[in-house]
């Protein structure tokens, strides 16, 4: 069996996909398999599924919601169920079934590891595989309490990591101008994250656009000034520099291929 939490709640069981609509029961399975192979307290499953305005007979709500995912695990194949009751709470085994989270988890590492190495273009599959099992915000972002909203705040972050070190991947393999359009946008949409300015001005450079990569310098030192009251940061500020003076540590290594 296969959960998926990277958006939508979703549960595969060979050749049957089941989206999990109910949000209620969405919420109570994503907390279980966030918390996955650990005791979730009856009132942290409380706070996750209601937040400060818990019904009168919230207790009785909570054991049919859990009964609801008993019998659904189970008819999707489960002989004795994943969920099981514990002293305070309940807890989801997740045995030797797959939960994309971990994948995505385990893909980032190899990412990582594989631009550490300078094995770029390892890196960049592991990365893009990564990335590709991202559909969206769990539970569309309503998350309630301070489980699921940990998870999807973490979540965001590595995400942006992991899409800041695959252009890094990508740039070194000399892929520059193909990624100009993706950071002009990304830099649209998170126009606080320096790096991607930074990754847009060595992509325009790289591609003989020096004028526009530093009119991306100054769009963004004027947002931050007009956000924060900030200065862009070191590296922001070294890549101006770097550009204005032509240094030799921005040219593309012979090693890789030019586009």
């Amino acid at each position: 069996m296969r959960y998926e939490i990277m958006g939508p709640v979703r549960v595969i069981h060979e050749e049957d996909q089941v989206n999990i609509n109910a949000q209620k029961v969405a919420t109570l399975l994503a907390v279980l398999l966030v918390r996955s192979n650990q005791v979730v307290t009856v009132d942290q499953l409380i706070t996750e599924i209601w937040g400060d305005e818990p019904p009168r007979r919230v207790t009785a709500a909570l054991h049919v919601y859990v009964s609801q995912i008993r019998k659904f695990l189970k008819r999707s194949g489960r002989e004795d169920g994943p969920v099981l009751t514990r002293p305070h709470g309940y807890m989801l085994c997740l045995g030797s079934d797959v939960l994309d989270l971990r994948i995505f988890d385990e893909l980032v590492g190899e990412g990582r590891e594989g631009f550490r190495s300078r094995n770029f273009e390892a890196a960049t599959r592991s990365f893009e595989e990564a990335l590709g099992l991202c559909r969206g915000p769990l539970l569309g972002g309503a998350c309630r309490g301070p489980i699921l909203y940990g998870y999807q705040t973490w979540f965001n972050e590595v995400r942006l990591e992991c899409m800041e070190m695959l252009i890094d991947a990508r740039l070194a393999l000399g892929r520059h101008r193909e990624l100009v359009s993706d950071l002009y946008r990304l830099g649209t949409e998170h126009p606080l994250r320096e790096t991607f300015h930074r990754q847009l001005m060595l992509a325009l450079h790289r591609s003989d656009r020096q004028a526009d990569a530093l009119q991306v310098y100054q769009r963004a030192r004027r947002t931050l000034n007009d956000e924060l009251g900030l200065e862009p940061g070191r590296a922001l500020q070294e890549m101006q520099h770097a550009i204005l003076t032509a240094d030799h540590r921005l040219v593309l290594p012979d090693c890789a291929p030019q586009l």
